[in-house]
This record gives C-alpha cells, structure tokens and sequence, in this order.
C-alpha cells in the first residue's frame, strides 16, 4: 500500500505542475516582448535537445554531425517540410560517411 500511495504522490506531484499552465494560460495576460520570448523557447529546447548528438555522431570525425545540422537547417530555413528536412539531413550524412 506504501507503494501504491507513493506512486499516486508522484503522479500528482509531475501531473499539477504541468496541467496549471493549460487550465490558467487564458487568464494570463502578457506583454508583446514576453510573448515573443515565450515563442522561441520550443526552438530553444529542441536546439538544447539536439546539439550534443551533433557532436557524438561520430567519434572519429566531428564534422559527420555538423554537415547534417547544417544541411538540416538550411533546408529547414527555406521552409520544406519537416519529412523533407529529416530525409535531407539523412542524405547529407550519408554523403559526407562517403566522403570524409
């Protein structure tokens, strides 16, 4: 039983936290500069996310990883789609293992 409350104490503890902002987010109100600020933390978070395994690619040459980033955002900056992106950066890294 001391498990079966511990675990509900977890999910409550994780669960409260992350549903607040969605029951509250139409009563806050923010300025432009915050809301602007607030915009760009998924690409912040996604770019946190993904570095480091740019640099881990590979072991023996850094630069497998840094030629599929790059090639992944430029395709991405010209605005294909995600799939597009993804496939790109795929054939990126298999022309430069060719390659280097």
């Amino acid at each position: 039983m001391n498990i079966l409350t511990l675990i509900i104490g977890m999910a409550l503890v994780t669960y409260i936290p992350r549903a607040m902002p969605a029951v509250f987010i139409e009563k806050m109100r923010f300025g432009k500069k915050t809301e602007q600020f607030l915009g760009l933390i998924p690409y912040t978070a996604m770019t946190a996310l993904i570095f480091p395994g740019v640099l881990s690619t590979d072991p023996n040459s850094i630069w497998i990883g840094i030629v599929g980033a790059v090639t992944a955002a430029w395709i991405g900056w010209k605005k294909f789609p995600i799939v597009i992106v993804v496939l790109g950066s795929i054939l990126a890294v298999m022309l430069a293992y060719l390659v280097l």
